[in-house]
């Protein structure tokens, strides 16, 4: 009896972890969402504001000012997951500055957006602002820190994690923000929006965009 007992026992742990291997593999995999050659997926003025060059998704000028804030989205919404990306941010003049939208929409017969934003440049690099909602930053790295980070002028990567009311950032590796949102009433699924911020001369480039969706 004790002999079948530590039999049945093996068996059963064996089937948890078989079950718990498939859970992970079932868990969802790293899916690019940009292309790298078209805008398929997603929506926005592809006309004046978002074109593409050399496989990234590009915005703005170097030598006209922005005239507003510009959103480019995806036509899926995304509920908990993990963002990978790489941004390239270049200004002259003005309000230097463009953000990462998620969980977030679009405002109805408006150019702008709702929701979390991971933000990039002006001081806010890392941050994370709650755009056309709360209006304010909701957490950010000590500015020392993010700036001996950042690589100025050239490609950094940006990784948001989403999961229930727990939010978390990084650039190039390194924790920005670990948020818990304690508001009740917060959207917890919507879109992706890249952002370029208006009143300023900037560029931003955004490539090698992948998501994995988590369960």
């Amino acid at each position: 009896m004790e002999r079948y007992l530590t039999s049945t026992i093996r068996f059963a742990i064996l089937l948890t972890f078989c079950c718990s291997i498939l859970s992970i593999g079932t868990a969802g995999e790293p899916k690019k969402i940009f292309n790298g050659t078209s805008f398929e997926g997603w929506e926005g003025d592809t006309t004046k504001t978002f074109r593409i060059e050399e496989g990234a998704i590009v915005a703005g000028s170097l030598e006209t000012m922005v005239p507003r804030n510009e959103f480019l989205c995806t036509n899926t919404e995304y509920e908990n997951f993990e963002l990978k990306l790489k941004f390239k941010l270049e200004g002259t003049e003005g309000f230097v500055n463009g953000g990462v939208q998620f969980r977030s929409s679009r405002i109805a017969n408006h150019h702008e957006m709702i929701g979390y934003q991971a933000d990039i440049g002006a001081g806010y690099d890392g941050a994370l602002y709650d755009e056309s909602r709360r209006k304010r930053i909701l957490a950010a790295p000590e500015k020392d820190s993010i700036k001996s980070l950042l690589k100025a002028n050239d490609w950094n990567e940006y990784r948001i994690r989403c999961e229930g009311n727990r939010i978390q950032l990084w650039i190039n590796g390194k924790t920005t923000v670990n948020y818990t949102e304690l508001e009740p009433g917060i959207a917890t699924k919507g879109v992706i929006g890249l952002q370029i911020h208006g009143n300023g001369k900037a560029i931003i480039r955004f490539k090698e965009i992948e998501l994995t969706e988590l369960n």
